[in-house]
Formats: C-alpha cells, sequence, structure tokens
C-alpha cells in the first residue's frame, strides 16, 4: 500500500509539471521517424510515462516510439535511476559531492589541478593564482548539467576585488586551474575537455563498471547534453561504439567541428580511468551508486565531479541498432530482480 501510494504520489507530481507546448513539439519532431501522427506519439509519450516511469526527454533520446514495451522495460529511465540513488546513496553522505569545494577536498589526489574557494580565499591569495594562471575555469559550488561553469583569461580580471564580488554574486564560487586535455581529446573536440562519465556501484569492498560514457562538445566550453553537447557509449576496452547524439535528437557519425568519425574513437589512458574511478568509488563507499566525471589529461586521468544523482546514459536505437538498455545490467550488479519498479 505505501508502494502504491508513493506511485500514486509520483504521477500526480508529473501530471501537474508538464510543459504542454514542450512534449507537444517533442512528439512532433519524432511523428516522422516513428510513422505515426503527433498525437499518437504524445499519448504515447504520456503512457511511458506512467507504465515505465519514462522521462520525456528519456523517451526521445532512446526512441521509445520504435521499441516494444518489453524493450522498453529494459532501459533504466531517470525516475527509475531516482529511486536507486535513495535506495543505495546515504543522505548524510550526498553533501561530500553536491558541493563541489568539499568534493575537491575529499579527492585532493585525484582532481589533478589547483582550485581556490574565492568565498574564503584572500585578495592576495586570488592574485597570486591569477598570475599562475593564464586560463581558468570559474563555477558555482553547487550546480548541475555544466550550467553557469565559464572559461575565464587572466586578461578578463582587470580588479580582483571586483572580480570576486561579482562572482561571488553570481554564486560562481570555485576558481580552478584550467586542465589541458590529452591531445587525442582535443583532436576530438577543441572547444571544450571531452569527458568521460563513468557509472559505477560498490558492494562491499567490490566496484562494478555499469556504463561507460564519452561525453563530447560542440562548439561551448562544456561537453553537457544538457548544453550542446553529445554522448556515445563506449565498450570495456574505451572505444566508441556507436555514433554521438544530442539533446536536440541529432545523430553525428562525425564530429561537425573536428570532422573526427566518433565509432571507433579510442579514449587514451583507459586502463588508468578504470582504476581511478574504482578507487574513487572506494573512498565514499557509504555513496554506493555514483557516476564520475574523468577528464584525461596529457599524463593520467583526473575527475572532474561525483555525481551522487548520477544521469543516466544508454545506447540510442536508431543510432546503435541495439534496442536493449542497461537495466538489467544496473540491477544484476545492485542484486536486484529486474522486474523491481
Amino acid at each position: 500500500m505505501n508502494r502504491l501510494r508513493l506511485r500514486v504520489r509520483y504521477l500526480l507530481r508529473r501530471a501537474r509539471a508538464i510543459e504542454v507546448p514542450r512534449v507537444w513539439g517533442m512528439a512532433r519532431s519524432m511523428a516522422p521517424a516513428a510513422h505515426r501522427p503527433t498525437l499518437w506519439v504524445f499519448l504515447d509519450m504520456l503512457w511511458a510515462s506512467v507504465r515505465h516511469e519514462t522521462g520525456f526527454q528519456d523517451y526521445q533520446d532512446w526512441d521509445f516510439y520504435m521499441l516494444t514495451s518489453a524493450e522498453r522495460r529494459t532501459f533504466i529511465t531517470h525516475p527509475a535511476s531516482d529511486h536507486l540513488v535513495l535506495m543505495f546513496n546515504q543522505k548524510e553522505f550526498r553533501g561530500q559531492f553536491a558541493d563541489k569545494a568539499r568534493f575537491n577536498q575529499t579527492f585532493p589526489d585525484m582532481i589533478g589541478r589547483e582550485w581556490i574557494d574565492l568565498r574564503v580565499a584572500s585578495f592576495e591569495t586570488v592574485r597570486e593564482f591569477v598570475a599562475a594562471n593564464p586560463v581558468m575555469i570559474l563555477k558555482p559550488a553547487d550546480s548541475l548539467g555544466g550550467k553557469d561553469v565559464q572559461k575565464v583569461t587572466r586578461e578578463q580580471i582587470s580588479d580582483v576585488e571586483t572580480f570576486v564580488a561579482d562572482a561571488v554574486a553570481a554564486r560562481q564560487v570555485l576558481l580552478e586551474q584550467f586542465l589541458v586535455q590529452h591531445p587525442e581529446m582535443q583532436r576530438l573536440n577543441p572547444s571544450s575537455v571531452n569527458t568521460l562519465r563513468m557509472v559505477t556501484f560498490v558492494t562491499d569492498d567490490q566496484v562494478d563498471i555499469l556504463a561507460c560514457v564519452l561525453k563530447i562538445g560542440n562548439g561551448g566550453d562544456v561537453d553537457n547534453f544538457s548544453d550542446g553537447g553529445m554522448y556515445t557509449m563506449l565498450g570495456d576496452d574505451g572505444i566508441a561504439l556507436y555514433p554521438a547524439f544530442d539533446g536536440r535528437n541529432d545523430v553525428y557519425s562525425v564530429h561537425p567541428g573536428s570532422g573526427v568519425t566518433i565509432p571507433g574513437f579510442a579514449v587514451p589512458l583507459f586502463d588508468q580511468v578504470c582504476d581511478l574511478v574504482r578507487a574513487a568509488a572506494l573512498r565514499v563507499p557509504q555513496l554506493r551508486y555514483v557516476g564520475w566525471d574523468v577528464a584525461i589529461t596529457p599524463e593520467r586521468p583526473v575527475l572532474i565531479e561525483g555525481n551522487y544523482n548520477t544521469g543516466v546514459f544508454q545506447a540510442k536505437p536508431s543510432a546503435s541498432g541495439v534496442r536493449r538498455g542497461l537495466r538489467p545490467r544496473y540491477y544484476e550488479a545492485m542484486g536486484l530482480p529486474v522486474s523491481n519498479r
């Protein structure tokens, strides 16, 4: 009964939050590929949100219009992932990852960069930091999806006190060294640092890597999917398996800016990436289900951040030919029955 009550409350919240024009626009964009009227796709999106706890972006990203009900059940959706967060990540430890300053303090040997907190640093410390770094990254301590992450050059900072006051007022309180990425990652896309999302799950002292994702920028300062970036899935050897796709549902076999072919791209130092996230996952084992953002420098992989409420990444059926999601893989590692909702 309690489970049913929670389910009803969730559905009522979803119904109140629906932005009908946005969802209708998504349905209209998918209708030609679905060979169905827009109304059919729109209603099917609503049905999938009830039957499979599917976010509307999930429905678009994983081409639910072309999948059978059995195939849809194999996809781990964002609402389903949120349930796993509540189940496996202890609330009192989430702040270590939600606050990027605390994250940096927890993993000082794994982040590979100097940083300062503008809320507590003296003006002299900021001046020294700026003098030592021609390019920096300015970011909020608690942003999601790359929101308000900004590249800053030394030349842009004419007055340190004004810069600090403006940054803190905008909640951009962390100033970090700009990471130089590995030449291969730079060749793939030079506009941003291109990162990996590595999703891990901890059982005692064992760490399972559930998903390996290559995130690629597309002209912007960050590679986030929500900010114009794209992603594709990696094999266990760190090689890109399929074309990438973005939040607008565009698919790319070749990067439009660099001309690099995406399927078959080999991520450098990938074995070290796996070793890094396994070690990181055991440092705060109270957060058992985490998505790690990893950058590859010329010398080694480093952590950008850890997401206790990680997004979900899976192959896009129309781009990959794969009509099976990662839910069985997730649930097997977590000791959950696949039928568990």
